[in-house]
């Protein structure tokens, strides 16, 4: 039932009502509560469209494809849409709509779309998609007509993440290699990375400044844990992404050569494993006789359905090594910058400590954009854990250091 004045978006305040002069869209009387309760629903829902609208505008400035760059247009002016709903059912509902700029979250996304790419940040997008089309479902009328724009965004960030259109079977045929490996796995890895190198050195600097040593020594203690930490991340890194691999590499091999050696045992697994997805026997035989024509297409699928692996994707050593390194410097690096200037007086250390507590906060805040938790909550939490550390090692720091009098 449409409001009116000609609008296709249903009345969120109540049905139309039958008086004197016929009937009228005025919803009925409701309870201060309700009015402050729709209210309060409408301006959550604006904001998280100026978000949406933020986000899209943010990827299309730093898409460099212009194919690509149209879609986040049309993407953008879909969430504008929607957008201008919500202002008008607040202002319906007796409410004054709140603006305001793109949120923290959304921010940082758009610093990692120029940072690492577009196409590293379509799966955080697309998962703020599901969650958007999830809480129109669960409300009014007027918000479930929009849920399937959101449904729909989020399968449009999942074709851009495997080509470069939005045709399902093109963009499946052209998938790229960057999904996993150098896309958002990249993302994940340099903030965790980051994470490790700013806590753990933030520890033994606060940990060395708590001795009262002079700064020299805290320098020393900070370069020294950078770069053993840095190297012991990559070395680790390597050694383990070069056994998965050589290990994924030996399953792969045995598989082609079971598929070489007993192709009619291949055949009858293949068939089993489709009749496990739900396909009746006969045309789980026909799709595994159809794939082992094509004794390539049939070890990918064998390997992908019965090992859950994807060949494309099994990791390089060198790039985990190399990015671990990086990130673990990148933020290890910080605690120690204030001791470059001077002592260890109280002045450096304060100012190391409120450094590492910034740069430990847009950690948290980047964590957030995995979690879907709030960045504010995210990246207060990652204070707080690295400030309980620091404290932790700078106490002791000064036991070990009176006790011995250094």
């Amino acid at each position: 039932m449409a409001c009116a004045g000609g609008g296709t978006a249903p009345c969120a305040q109540g049905p139309l009502r039958y008086t004197d002069g016929g009937m009228t869209d005025e919803p009925p009387s409701v309870s201060p509560e309700t009015r402050s309760a729709a209210i309060k629903r409408y301006q959550a829902n604006l904001d998280d469209e100026i978000d949406g609208i933020a986000v899209y505008q943010m990827l299309m400035r730093a898409e460099k494809d212009p194919e690509r760059r149209r879609i986040f247009e049309d993407l953008t002016a879909v969430e504008e849409r929607h957008a201008d709903t919500w202002r008008k059912k607040l202002t319906e509902a007796g409410g004054t709509p709140s603006e305001h700029g793109p949120s923290l979250k959304v921010r940082l996304i758009g610093l990692a779309a120029n940072v690492f790419g577009v196409r590293s940040v379509l799966p955080i997008v697309r998962s703020l998609e599901a969650g958007a089309y999830g809480a129109y479902m669960a409300q009014d009328e007027a918000a479930q007509a929009m849920a399937p724009d959101e449904r729909d965004h989020r399968k449009a960030m999942s074709r851009l993440e495997r080509g470069r259109t939005l045709d399902p079977t093109e963009a499946i045929l052209t998938r790229e290699r960057w999904h996993k490996s150098s896309g958002g796995g990249t993302l994940r890895a340099s903030i965790f990375g980051a994470s490790d190198g700013l806590v753990s050195n933030t520890a033994l600097v606060m940990g060395f400044a708590g001795a009262q040593t002079s700064g020299d020594f805290v320098l020393l203690a900070g370069v020294a844990g950078l770069l053993a930490g840095a190297f012991s991340m990559a070395a680790g890194e390597y050694v383990s992404m070069r056994a998965q691999r050589e290990l994924f590499e030996r399953q792969i091999e045995l598989e082609r050569e079971e598929l070489l050696i007993a192709p009619d045992e291949e055949t009858r697994e293949l068939s089993l494993i489709y009749q496990a997805k739900g396909l009746p026997r006969d045309e789980a035989d026909q799709t595994a006789a159809r794939l082992m024509e094509n004794p390539e297409i049939a070890l990918d699928t064998l390997v992908r359905e019965e090992l859950g692996l994807d060949p494309s994707e099994l990791g390089s050593p060198w790039g985990a090594s190399i990015g671990s390194f990086l990130a673990f410097a990148l933020g290890a690096v910080i605690p120690v910058i204030p001791f470059t200037f001077g002592d260890a007086s109280t002045g450096f250390v304060v100012a190391s400590a409120s450094l590492s507590a910034v740069a430990l906060f847009g950690v948290g805040a980047g964590v957030s954009l995995f979690t879907g938790r709030s960045a504010v909550y995210s990246g207060a939490r990652q204070v707080g854990l690295g400030v309980a550390a620091a404290a932790v090692t700078f106490v002791i720091g000064r036991v070990i250091g009176v006790s011995t009098g250094i």
